[in-house]
């Protein structure tokens, strides 16, 4: 593949910019960074001569811009099914379903939501991680977004940086809540079994907002909202209030059954194995638009029949 180069002629109200910044607003969809090392790289020209990044511009030159052409990327696209919430020419929402490892990694090599990012948008391929900023643990469903330009990349993880991306999920928890409570506990590897997190004080800081949704008889529905994004947080927060998520193989322990629980409680609750979380709302403001958007997606099937059975056994036991 060849280098595109790009043309543009830099507005007399830029004088006096340096080269760089100048360059940025007339290329948008490439970073400051990038445009520095390409024209560190002799990539761009500014009147036929090859400038240095610290130049200033005095208003109306020619300047030419060779695109390099991106690196292959070292995952092949794959025909998995995306269900998609939203679709434009800067992101792409999707409702992940339960069981879909997000990026390749040790044990999952393919298969990946990143796979099929890469098969319905091939242009993906120019991004860092198919334009992927933010994760949901494979077992947990729900709102992800998706970055399809570099200039909507950055912007998106300048606002998960900013904690301006909000992020609601809702999980059914094993006890009964009283009451929400914020969780601020920092989070970081165990210190034994390094595949597990835990609330540590050597850990990042973590702050999670739970509320309670709905009772049950030995269970609670509960809405997490988010502040930070470490790795199993929510898992790991509700766990560390000892309301731990049903059906989490890692942090759960062993089913809480209802007292007197009927067989369809009991089967219900046992067949539950993966993390009964799933990411409701995703609300940001658009890198293009500018404007605040927001999105939600219905907790899926097997997350509904567990609250209809719970729910139906609160019931048929109320005094």
């Amino acid at each position: 593949m060849k280098a595109e180069v790009l043309s543009a002629r830099i507005p007399a109200a830029q004088a006096g910019q340096r080269l760089d910044l100048a360059l940025a607003s007339l290329f948008p969809d490439f970073t400051r960074s990038q445009l520095q090392q390409w024209i560190e790289q002799g990539r761009v020209r500014v009147d036929t001569r090859v400038p240095v990044k610290r130049d200033r511009v005095r208003g109306g030159e020619a300047v030419t811009l060779e695109v390099p052409p991106p690196a292959p990327s070292l995952h092949a696209p794959e025909r998995i099914p995306l269900a998609i919430v939203h679709e434009d020419r800067d992101i792409l929402v999707i409702n992940k379903p339960a069981g879909l490892v997000v990026h390749p990694g040790a044990g999952n090599p393919a298969g990946t939501l990143l796979n099929a990012l890469l098969h319905h948008a091939p242009a993906l391929g120019n991004l860092p991680r198919a334009g992927i900023v933010h994760r949901l643990d494979k077992d947990t469903s729900g709102l992800m977004v998706v970055a399809k330009t570099e200039r909507a990349r950055q912007s998106l993880i300048e606002q998960l940086a900013e904690r301006s991306v909000s992020r609601e999920y809702v999980a059914v928890v094993n006890g009964v809540m009283i009451a929400g409570a914020t969780v601020d506990a920092p989070i970081g590897r165990h210190r034994h079994d390094r595949t597990r997190m835990a609330v540590t004080h050597t850990g990042r800081e973590a702050v999670s907002h739970v509320r309670v949704l709905k009772k049950y008889r030995a269970h609670t529905l509960v809405q997490v909202n988010l502040e930070s994004g470490r790795t199993h947080q929510i898992r790991v927060h509700l766990a560390h209030l000892r309301y731990p998520v049903v059906g989490d193989p890692v942090y759960g322990g062993r089913p809480k059954l209802p007292k007197g629980a009927n067989p369809t409680v009991i089967q219900a609750l046992r067949d539950f194995r993966r993390q009964a979380l799933h990411a409701v709302k995703l609300k940001l403001i658009h890198p293009e638009k500018d404007v605040e958007t927001q999105w939600a997606a219905s907790v899926p099937r097997d997350m509904h029949e567990l609250m209809e059975v719970l729910a139906a056994d609160m019931n048929e036991n109320r005094s």
